[in-house]
């Protein structure tokens, strides 16, 4: 049995609570309300619901790139770089990734990973013994579903995913699809292989918006790598209003894999709520999944994220929601609980 004390902030409404969490053998057994001085500030563990782990080989080798010169298959600098690495050097550079991504307090992450079975083996490999689970989109042919969780597809202009979206039906696993990152062209054809989950939606309009609502897909949403690529600004309002929306920060080799500045730049950028951005970095994206994290309460996987709400930088907030949205950052991890 093991007791967490603070504001702990709960449910899917992210009530804040003077108390304790109550855990034991990886879950929550109960949250109790009750006077602490503990000034500590207990929140659900991050779901980074999109990344790139693989591109942990060639961190920030593609500044200033376009987003055909930087990701587009299969001749990108990634690609490229992909290509090149040997196994152990990819799932060295990987597992540095996941273990940074929990010490700064992700619980999982939703990868999407290039180079099919061996792209997908080797991620495995890279998360042996790190507590940051990576839920694997593999690529390639229909048998990396072997061994990957479901099918991470990089766009309905790429190629025809008809029968990898058919096999991951059969096996009852998700298929993704990036879709309206460059241009608006292959959102409907992405739509029309009734995927379980949407990434980007940068140029989404109405009657996207509407066929989104009509099939109720999810969207993962990454502002700061679509800014980074000059591909311009998701619609976020506009996706939370039709459906659920959950952030990613996308390529490693664009941006550092931090959850609090996705959090921060979307409560800023975006007319959104600091719950709502909370939402999309944590109970959003493991729902989209179907993981057992991303929300206290009792029963749940206890995967915590404890900061120090008496950190140089926290104390004095008056709202501990707005604090861990806008204002927190890794400095202020005190503990992560997984």
């Amino acid at each position: 049995m093991e007791t967490l004390s603070g504001t702990v902030l709960t449910g899917r409404s992210f009530e804040p609570i003077r108390g304790r969490v109550v855990a034991a053998d990886g879950r929550i057994q109960d949250i109790e309300e009750t006077d602490t001085t503990s000034t500590d500030i207990i929140l659900p563990a991050f779901v980074n619901a999109h990344t790139h782990l693989g591109d942990s080989v060639a961190k920030d080798a593609a500044a200033g790139l376009s987003l055909e010169e930087a990701v587009v298959p299969p001749d990108s600098l990634k690609h490229r770089r992909l290509a090149a690495a040997d196994r152990s050097e990819l799932v060295s550079a990987m597992r540095r990734t996941l273990r940074s991504m929990q010490q700064t307090g992700t619980a999982a992450c939703l990868d999407f990973r290039e180079s099919g079975t061996a792209g997908a083996r080797a991620l495995r490999e890279a998360a042996q013994a790190v507590g940051t689970d990576p839920f694997i989109f593999g690529s390639g042919e229909r048998s990396v579903l072997d061994v990957a969780d479901g099918y991470g597809a990089s766009g309905a202009n790429d190629d025809d995913f008809t029968d990898e979206r058919a096999a991951c039906r059969n096996r009852g696993v998700p298929f993704a699809i990036h879709a309206g990152e460059p241009d608006p062209t292959d959102i409907h054809p992405a739509l029309d292989l009734e995927p379980d989950l949407l990434v980007h939606m940068v140029h989404a309009g109405q009657e996207h918006l509407e066929r989104v609502t009509d099939q109720s897909v999810p969207v993962v949403a990454c502002p700061r790598a679509n800014a980074v690529l000059d591909v311009g600004t998701p619609p976020v309002r506009d996706l939370l209003d039709h459906t659920t929306v959950a952030l990613g920060t996308d390529n490693v080799m664009l941006n550092p894999p931090s959850m609090f500045r996705e959090m921060a730049y979307t409560a800023t950028r975006f007319d959104v709520t600091a719950r709502e951005a909370l939402r999309m970095a944590t109970t959003a994206g493991a729902e989209v999944v179907g993981l057992d994290c991303g929300v206290i309460a009792p029963g749940r996987r206890a995967a915590l994220l404890v900061l120090d709400g008496d950190s140089d930088n926290l104390t004095g907030s008056v709202d501990p929601v707005q604090a861990v949205v806008r204002r927190a950052t890794e400095a202020d991890v005190k503990r992560v609980h997984l």
